[in-house]
């Protein structure tokens, strides 16, 4: 209880400062608390929770991976020729991308997609339309700022596997209808929340009041889905027994 009390205080501690230092101006510090937001919550998954869900574990270690890179990167010697920018953008978004790709993974293996082409087929319908929208938007945003043409690929990559998140995790909610696929939704939600909130601070205005928002969707989305994986799938009207995840 005590070792939780003590990690639990130190996420709080680097939320707190980044927020402080972010709304004041000082962005250094800020950024290092940030980054120290997620690898803590990975640790307290790491250390308190038993039966851990590989996939889940996965997408918080690749995610706490490339905010640690970006801290030790941010943290070396100017570098002139922008070479480790690149790799700190390059490898830093692909992390980024796999460890979404673990969670998306994660929701589909709880979805019956045959349940949910047969009774949710305009739902789905709907859900695609609106998320190829989403991500027709933001890339309308992205693409005058990007120096790289090629760069507009990577970034199209990134939005489609972020936005994933959210028609699947919906889907997976109405499919399952249970606190552990709400928690997961509300979860997801957040993330890509977060992600359009990084759009904005990053290509149309840096203000402090939006990687504010940001930080704070990114933290209720880790604790939302630190929470559902403390719970099991449990059983429906809709599946004739329980999957196990």
């Amino acid at each position: 209880m005590n070792k939780s009390k003590v990690l639990i205080g130190f996420v709080l501690l680097c939320y707190i400062l980044f927020a402080v230092f972010e709304l004041s101006g000082n962005d250094g510090i800020a950024y290092y608390s940030r980054s120290l937001i997620v690898p803590l919550i990975t640790l307290i998954y790491l250390l308190l929770i038993k039966d851990k869900k590989r996939l889940f574990l996965l997408f918080l270690v690749f995610y706490s991976i490339s905010d640690l890179m970006g801290l030790v990167i941010d943290s070396m010697p100017f570098d002139e020729s922008g070479s480790l920018y690149d790799f700190n953008y390059y490898s830093g978004n692909l992390l980024y991308m796999i460890s979404y790709l673990f969670l998306v993974i994660k929701i589909c293996k709880s979805i019956s997609f045959k349940h949910i082409l047969k009774h949710y087929l305009v739902h789905a319908i709907v859900l695609i339309a609106l998320n190829i929208y989403f991500i027709y938007v933001l890339q309308v945003i992205i693409s005058p700022n990007l120096v790289v043409q090629n760069d507009y690929y990577f970034e199209l990559a990134y939005n489609i596997v972020a936005l994933l998140l959210l028609p699947l995790s919906l889907l997976n909610y109405f499919y399952r209808d249970n606190k552990k696929s709400l928690y997961l939704f509300l979860g997801s939600l957040c993330i890509v929340f977060s992600e359009v909130m990084d759009v904005a601070y990053i290509y149309i205005s840096e203000r402090g009041i939006l990687n504010f928002l940001s930080t704070t969707l990114i933290l209720l989305a880790f604790y939302l889905l630190y929470q559902q994986s403390k719970l099991n799938n449990v059983a429906n009207k809709n599946e004739q027994f329980m999957f196990v995840d």
